[in-house]
Order: C-alpha cells, then structure tokens, then sequence
C-alpha cells in the first residue's frame, strides 16, 4: 500500500480522470511554484474505477480555477489548512477562459495581431461547447 502523508496547508485536487493529471500540472503551471507537489496517477476509486490526484502544499490562490473547470468540471478541490479539510469546492464550466486554448482559425484577428488575448466564450453549456470571442470558431482542443 502507497503511503503519501499529508499536507498541512495547500489543496488536494481529486477525482482527476486516470492519466491527465500531468497535463493538469502543466496547465496550471504548478512547475513553476517553489511548493511541494505529489502526483498520485491510477489510485483506486469507488466512485470512478481509477482516478489521480495532485496534492499541492501551497496558497489555494495561485490555483487558477477558471483553467480547471475548462479543463475537468468534475474535479474536486479540497482546501487544506492546519492538515485538515476546511473546504470543498465544485468546479464549473467557465464562462470565459483567457490564454488557454488559441484560435485555429488563420483568418481570426488573434492571428493577425499578435498582443491580442485569445478568448474563448461558453456557447453551449449543455454540450460544453466553447468559441473565438472574435471570429466564433469552434474550439477543437479539449481535455
């Protein structure tokens, strides 16, 4: 049995489909905290078969949860102070996401003037469909 120990102050993202919590790490560029992160890949679940989970012992401020519910809607973050839960958090699909996703389209202005924020607007919530704030491309890039 793995033993990984707790954290007294950080979050605990659980419930991450089994394999994408190290593109999970890159995305919310975690590398690039000076914090202590352990990366649990295919734990048991009951709820979901496999899952992993990221333990991330550092300020839940610098957690950008507009990237995480693009990313997985379904992922749990748990708040951890004094090394217990004190919150839960349910994610949501964001209604705009910035500079996460860029417009595959060469005739969008994104691709034309380069200082330009790529944005992405939540169209169809129910199919989870986002498009180009400018040019209302489709997004092909999901999680």
């Amino acid at each position: 049995m793995l033993n990984v120990g707790k954290i007294e102050e950080g979050f605990v993202l659980d419930h991450i489909k089994a394999g994408k919590s190290l593109s999970i790490y890159h995305h919310l560029q975690l590398d690039k905290l000076d914090c202590t992160v352990a990366i649990i890949k295919n734990a048991r679940s009951n709820k979901m078969e496999r899952k992993d989970i990221l333990k991330v012992e550092c300020d839940i401020d610098t957690l950008n949860l507009d990237i995480l519910g693009f990313i997985d809607h379904n992922i749990t973050v748990n708040v951890i102070k004094d090394g217990r839960i004190v919150e839960k958090r349910q994610l949501s699909l964001p209604k705009e996401i910035k500079h996460v996703i860029k417009c595959k389209n060469p005739r969008c202005i994104t691709s034309i003037e380069q200082g330009l924020p790529h944005i992405f607007v939540l169209t169809d919530p129910e199919k989870e469909i986002y498009r180009c704030k400018y040019c209302e491309e489709k997004c092909r890039q999901r999680w």
